[in-house]
C-alpha cells in the first residue's frame, strides 16, 4: 500500500482552502514532449497535475539538462510564481500526455493577500513543496556529479 505524498494538494490544504484555490483553476492539456516552462522565463502560471507525468530539469551548461524529479497527480508544478522576481528556477517538460489544472499566479497571490488564512495555508504548502524539491534536487545532483571513489565505482 502506498503512502499519500505529504506535499500533494489534497494532503495539505483543507477542503475549504482547496475549494477556494480550485475556483480559480482552468483545465489544460500538454502533449508528451511539451516544454511547460524554461528556467529564466517569467513565472506567471502554476499547475496541479491531474494525470500524466511532468519532469523537472535543471539546465547544465555544455550538456543536456539534468532531470531532478518526476511529478504526478495532485502535485504542484512550479513554485517560482510565489516569490519575486517571479522567474522559473528550473525547467519542466511533459514526459507523458498531461492533464492539469492551471492557475493565474497574479490572481492567486491577490487572493492570498485578501484572505490571510488562505494565504498562510497556501504559502505553507508551497514552502513544503519547495523544501522537498530542494532536497531531491540536491540528492539528484550529488548522484550525477559527485566525485566517485574507487569503492563506489
Amino acid at each position: 500500500m502506498s503512502t499519500p505524498s505529504p506535499i500533494r494538494v489534497a494532503a495539505v490544504l483543507s477542503a475549504e482552502h482547496r475549494g477556494r484555490l480550485m475556483s480559480h483553476a482552468h483545465e489544460v492539456n500538454f502533449p508528451e514532449g511539451t516544454r511547460i516552462f524554461d528556467e529564466g522565463a517569467r513565472a506567471d502560471t502554476f499547475w496541479i497535475v491531474r494525470s500524466g507525468t511532468v519532469t523537472l530539469e535543471i539546465p547544465v551548461p555544455g550538456t543536456r539538462s539534468a532531470p531532478v524529479e518526476s511529478l504526478g497527480p495532485g502535485e504542484l508544478v512550479g513554485w517560482s510564481w510565489l516569490f519575486p522576481p517571479y522567474v522559473w528556477q528550473l525547467s519542466a517538460e511533459a514526459m507523458t500526455p498531461v492533464r492539469a489544472y492551471a492557475f493565474d499566479a497574479t490572481a492567486v497571490r491577490m487572493l492570498m493577500d485578501a484572505d490571510p488564512a488562505f494565504g498562510s495555508a497556501l504559502g505553507h504548502w508551497v514552502g513544503r513543496v519547495l523544501a522537498v524539491r530542494l532536497q531531491q534536487t540536491r540528492t539528484r545532483l550529488l548522484d550525477l556529479y559527485a566525485p566517485r571513489t574507487a569503492a563506489t565505482r
